[in-house]
Parts: C-alpha cells; structure tokens; sequence
C-alpha cells in the first residue's frame, strides 16, 4: 500500500470523524491507534502506550498549569480590571488614547496568560463598555479587542507555543523568545493603525474630557501607576529568574503563580471562591491540553514510521516542482482555512505530523515556522465565518453591538495581521534575533 493512499485514508477519515462532532483528542489517538493496529498487528498495541509515557516524561509540560493558574488568579481576583483602569487614566488625555490603552492592556494580559481567552474576556467585560460610553467607534474598538486579545498565543508564556514545542520536539525558551519580536510588532502595527485613524477621524476615539480628568488626582493616577505595575513585577520577576538561570523553566512558573496568589492576598481579594475558580479552570484546560498531545503524539508515532513524510515532500517538490516557498505559502493558508472551523490545537495536532517533518525537511528552520503557524491562527480566530474570537466577542459583547458590526470591526485588523506575518515571512530575524542572541550568550 503506497504511503501517498495511506496519508490521505488516515486525513480523510480522521476529517470525517471530526465532522461527527466528536473530540479532536478522541478522533486522532482513535485514528493513530487503529491504523496502527491495521498495518502491523496486535504488536502495534504498545504505540498509544509509548505515547502516553513521552508525555508523562516531558518535565515542561508542567508549567501549563502553573501558567495558567497564574492568569486566572490575577483575572478573578480583578488585580487585571486595575490594570485597565491604570491605561484608563494615564492614556485618556490622548485622542484614541482608551484604544491604545487597551491595546497595552491586551499585551500585558498576554504576557500573564499566555491564552487569548482571558484577554478577551477582560477586553469584551470591561474596557468594551468603558470605550463606548466615553464616545468611541463601536466598530473600530470591537475589532482593537479582538486583535489584542490574540496576542496571548504569541507572547510568551505562550501555552499554544508550549504545545507546539512538544509535539515539534522544539525547546519552549526557543519559540517564547521567538515570540517576543513578532508579538511587539503587531502590538505597534495595531497602535499606529488606531493612532492615525484617530487622528484622521477624530470622532471615532476622542480625548477623555477634561472635567473628568479633573477629578482624578496626581496623588491617585500615581496610586494607580502602582497598582499596574505589580502584574508586570510577577512577569518581569519570573522571566528574570529564568533567563538569568537562577531557576528552571518549571521552577520559574511555579513562582509565576506563587506570586499571583500572593499578589491577590496582598489585594485584599484572594478568597476561596476565587482560589477555588482559578483551580477548576485550570484543571479543566490543563487536562485538555494533555489529552490532545497524547493523541498527537500516537498519530505521529504512526505517520512517521510508515516514512508517508517523505512520499508527500516527493510528490510536492519533485512531481509537482513546486518550490519549497510555494509549499510553506501552502500550509501558512490551510492553517487560515482551517481556522474557520477549529481551534488552535486542533488545527496543530491535525496537521503537525505532516507539515512540521516537512518544514525541516525542506530546509525551514521550525522554530520560524512555529511563530509563523501562530500568527495565522490569530489570523483565523477573527476570520468569519466561524473564527473563535467572533463568536467569544458575540457571546459577551453588549446588545447595541451586532454580529455584523462584529464581522466589519476586523478587515483592518485582517489585513494588518497579514502585512506582519509577510514581514516575519521576508524577514526571519524578526523573530530569530533574540533566540540566536541568547543562546550566543
């Protein structure tokens, strides 16, 4: 049986299960482990075992929970909604000031989090509401949320980038250093867009009235200053002690979330329900994370053993003589398409065993290749029809603001996010300096 039919039974039956609507984990260890048993026998059996002990032996997978517990503390005890009531007063004397103040807020939550759900959950909740009763576009803001929020899969502590780490067999401090570059630019990219457009537009995003600036004291934007910052000491703190190799990678998230906890104590709002909210939230995303490695890696433990890789990379190259850029320009857009319609470890445990052994085959670097792939997942999280972030924004978005306004808020954004992800594509140090960098060091 030719490698070329055995690649497009395993992907064609494992799309038709996912159309069943059962869990993405279900259908590919269920996919890995019945051709495995289809092609070599009851011996086979031992693969979903092996897979389950790679998992159980990767050490770093440890800091996904510690991650994010420490977002969702920070989150539920409402150390974030100061945050944003920080970037509320220092930005507000700048036209579109409260976008970009949002914008920074949707940064800092990324580097806390490392999910995109969190940023959008305090964006939707809390700045939403705000922007729009201070006269803001209610298209343009909804589009600022959306986009910021999607940066929390690409600035470290990414859980997307940790995922992708194990199953590319790629070091985590590689691709969260990879992030950084990437994930500051399209920071900028959306704050110049908002800035010029508001200074353009000056109706969209005004200033914040100066009788309201009045009330707020030197005394209290200061207080306020301090109150902000203390987020940003956990993440610098921790991000130190590792990068100046005081702890491990392990050792530095348990102090993440060590840290968050005591910063809620501090805050006077560490109570049970919140420890017992941030605890079952994270168990609840922890274990998901794990099942969808475990049935990755069983998937791939086949795919690779039948050498299917090297089949697809001869058909594509020398066959169809496409270049290897063509080839990458093709799985960057499957992952846009795909996009519409799955998550962002879905998309990755579905395709992994195929593209990343043909990235490196082809000569791409894949730590590269995994900023690349997370960018295009933040691109189809605000693509319609069914990107994740469209429906998350519908869910918790106020009445006046429709679906369709929802679909407007994000064709800037689209394209912006494109015009990044052509920069990183031109300019590979973009991302590659800082890794390069460090490991020099």
């Amino acid at each position: 049986m030719s490698s070329e039919f055995i690649t497009l039974f395993m992907f064609g039956t494992m799309m038709v299960l996912l159309f069943t609507g059962q869990r993405v984990f279900g259908v590919i260890g269920f996919v890995g482990s019945a051709a495995a048993l289809w092609l070599w026998g009851e011996g086979a059996f031992e693969m979903p075992f092996n897979a389950s002990f790679q998992v159980l032996n990767w050490y770093p997978l440890i800091t996904v929970p510690f991650f994010i517990f420490m977002g969702y503390m920070l989150s539920e005890s409402g150390i974030a909604t100061g945050l944003y009531r920080m970037f509320h007063v220092w930005f507000g004397p700048v036209r579109g000031g409260l976008a970009l103040g949002t914008i920074g807020l949707m940064v800092l939550i990324a580097a806390l989090n490392g999910l995109s759900v969190a940023g959008m959950a305090i964006g939707a909740t809390i700045a939403l509401p705000q922007l729009l009763r201070h006269g803001y576009d209610k298209v343009m803001v909804t589009g600022v949320i959306q986009a910021g929020s999607s940066l929390g899969i690409l600035i470290p502590p990414s859980v997307v980038l940790v995922l992708y780490a194990m199953i590319a067999r790629q070091p985590v401090l590689d691709l969260w250093l990879a992030g950084v570059g990437p994930g500051f630019l399209m920071a900028v990219i959306f704050g110049a867009y908002v800035y010029i457009r508001c200074l353009v537009q000056p109706d969209i995003g005004p200033a914040l009235p100066a009788e309201e600036r009045a009330q707020i004291t030197r005394a209290e934007k200061f207080q306020l200053l301090r109150q902000g910052i203390l987020p940003l000491a956990i993440f610098f703190i921790m991000m130190g002690l590792f990068m100046s190799g005081t702890t491990s990678l392990v050792e530095s998230s348990a102090v993440g979330a060590l840290l968050a906890t005591a910063a809620a104590w501090w805050a006077g709002n560490l109570n049970r329900k919140v420890f017992e909210d941030s605890t079952r939230n994270t168990l609840g995303i922890s274990c998901m994370f794990m099942w969808i490695i475990l049935g990755a890696l069983c998937f791939s433990s086949v795919y690779d053993g039948l050498g299917a890789v090297k089949a697809v990379k001869t058909l594509l190259i020398d066959t169809w003589e496409f270049s290897p850029w063509t080839v990458l320009s093709l799985m960057l857009l499957s992952f846009i398409v795909m996009g519409m319609f799955l998550d962002d470890t879905a998309m990755l445990v579905i395709v992994a065993p195929l593209y990343i052994p043909l990235v490196k085959s082809l000569g791409f670097n894949p730590v590269w290749f995994g900023i690349l792939y997370t960018i295009t997942c933040q691109i189809a999280y605000i693509t319609p029809p069914f990107g994740y972030n469209l429906f998350l924004m519908r869910a918790m978005a106020p009445p006046e603001v429709s679906l369709m306004d929802i679909y407007r808020s994000i064709v800037p954004f689209f394209f912006l996010m494109v015009l990044s992800l052509i920069l990183i594509m031109i300019f590979p140090q973009i991302a590659m300096w800082l890794p390069e960098y460090f490991s020099g060091r």
